[in-house]
């Protein structure tokens, strides 16, 4: 069982991932930390950042399990993934590890901007999460405030916007729903009525697999 999870910054699609996870007992991939871990792993070897045969030759190498939120969440890890996300080869080599990691038993949850589309077409469950831009920034602007940071809410939401546009504009697998996707918009949902709502749609793919 493969459940595709994609949806634009701060949607809630990475909480919502973890807890479905560990409610089936599936395993779990934020698959744009694997962008980030080649990003960290070229800034601490000192390595350019605008060579797409090194970043290639990295990205081969990222290992997939254990990749740490915590560490990989700062912004000038977030800006320099987005300078390789870009790269078709870097693209390519993920994206063959991402679906190697699809196949673990006895499931997996992936969620990023192109799993349903380009990562797990067939999978047997995608679900698009989004929320509006006014409410993804207040969302990001209150989890830094939570965690005893400073924010700024215009530069968020602005932030949010940027990456938005830079997301759904890309020529390499722009972030949009899969035709077959099961929308999710939580602009007014608590995170526990996303959960359910996207487990009647599991269950259902369940009965029938």
């Amino acid at each position: 069982m493969i459940i595709a999870i994609d949806g634009p910054a701060a949607s809630g699609k990475g909480t919502l991932s973890r807890r479905l996870a560990e409610e089936y007992g599936f395993h779990h991939l934020d698959t744009g930390l694997t962008y980030r871990a080649t990003a960290k792993a070229l800034i601490d070897a000192g390595l350019p950042l605008d060579d797409e045969k090194v970043a290639e030759k990295v990205a081969k190498g990222v290992e997939l399990a254990g990749l740490d939120r915590d560490i990989l969440s700062s912004h000038e890890i977030g800006e320099a993934a987005s300078k390789i996300a870009v790269m078709p080869s870097v693209r390519r080599a993920l994206v063959e590890a991402q679906r190697d990691f699809s196949q673990r038993e006895p499931g997996t949850v992936l969620d990023g901007r192109d799993i349903g589309t380009v990562v797990c077409p067939n999978a047997q469950v995608k679900l698009y999460v989004t929320a509006s831009p006014e409410v993804r920034a207040r969302r990001r602007y209150d989890e830094i405030l939570a965690k005893g940071g400073m924010a700024d809410y215009a530069a968020i939401f602005a932030d949010v916007k940027k990456r938005d546009e830079r997301d759904m504009g890309r020529a390499d697998s722009p972030l949009k729903p899969a035709e077959d996707a099961y929308l999710l918009d939580t602009s007014e949902m608590s995170i526990e009525a996303a959960f359910q709502a996207a487990k009647v749609v599991i269950d259902a793919a369940l009965k029938t697999t």
